[in-house]
């Protein structure tokens, strides 16, 4: 509890740095890129080491792209029953399937789960969410956009990748013990991130809302916020899964649109207002929807 509030803390301190003119308007920016090329890889190259791949937790890096499927099919479905845009499709097929699994992911499951389930969230946020938002990512943008990418391109953008960069690294030096200074110095540094991005986030929350966006907007948080989980829940617990890397996945399956992915859907200008509209009104839900996920996992 002591972490949640922790968490509220920082997204309120957010929220009132907006209103001061001190802050400019890329604070946001500035603060993400920081914890995306410093704290994140940091958090990562401390965590890794504690990592045993084995068939228990096998389940962190299988989870996120059936996840991935069942979000493309239900888009689909309701796209066609509803006659939505194109745009809207777009949208909806890019950052419904992809979670906002390390930002908002490390300091929530550090307040549910404790440093514990860090190692399992890496597994699920990097050979999961990373991979398919820099490949099934770059497709669609690639179909919706007009911006073509070839298949080395989107190899090298998945590369080099901080976080990614980071988990390769630290994979090298698994055998390798760090000295007490790195140590230190990595712990510093990752301890920034929940700082940094719950205040990030507060500084970006701002909703646009218009009609045209209500219903593909409630749509698609219910699938990513609600349904996912849920499914991902029900069929864990059907095939007798109920290990700490399981509950980790399925509390990732639930966590909001990665802000990135929305970003990077305004800026190619698919559906710029739906896009908006699921990154800042899926954070402000999940502050909800998550506590009430990780009562069910404990049931």
């Amino acid at each position: 509890m002591t972490n949640f509030i922790m968490i509220g803390f920082f997204v309120l301190l957010g929220v009132l740095f907006r209103r001061l003119k001190a802050f400019p308007d890329e604070t946001a920016h500035v603060l993400n890129m920081f914890a995306l090329y410093v704290s994140l890889p940091a958090v990562i190259l401390l965590k890794i080491p504690e990592l045993t791949l084995s068939a228990e937790n096998v389940i962190a890096a299988i989870v996120p792209w059936c996840m991935l499927l069942l979000s493309i099919v239900l888009v689909i479905i309701l796209s066609r029953i509803r006659q939505w845009t194109r745009e809207t499709t777009g949208v909806l097929l890019l950052v419904v399937p992809i979670g906002n699994t390390s930002f908002m992911g490390v300091p929530m499951v550090r307040a549910f789960f404790g440093e514990a389930g860090i190692p399992h969230l890496i597994l699920y946020d990097q050979l999961g969410t990373m991979l398919i938002f820099a490949s099934y990512g770059a497709v669609v943008l690639s179909i919706y956009s007009g911006e073509r990418s070839n298949v080395p391109t989107i190899i090298k953008r998945a590369l080099l990748f901080p976080p990614t960069t980071a988990l390769l690294i630290g994979l090298a030096l698994r055998n390798w013990s760090y000295p007490q200074v790195v140590v230190n110095t990595l712990q510093d540094l990752g301890g920034a991130l929940t700082a940094l991005v719950m205040t990030a986030i507060g500084f970006q929350m701002k909703l646009r809302l218009q009609r045209s966006t209500l219903e593909p907007l409630g749509s698609g948080l219910a699938i990513k916020l609600m349904i996912a989980p849920l499914v991902a829940l029900a069929v864990c617990r059907l095939f007798g899964l109920d290990s700490l890397a399981a509950d980790i996945s399925i509390f990732e399956a639930g966590m909001p649109p990665m802000v990135t992915a929305c970003a990077l859907a305004a800026a190619a200008g698919i559906g710029v207002e739906l896009a908006v509209a699921m990154a800042g009104l899926g954070i402000l839900l999940a502050f909800a929807s998550l506590p009430l996920l990780f009562l069910l996992i404990q049931l």
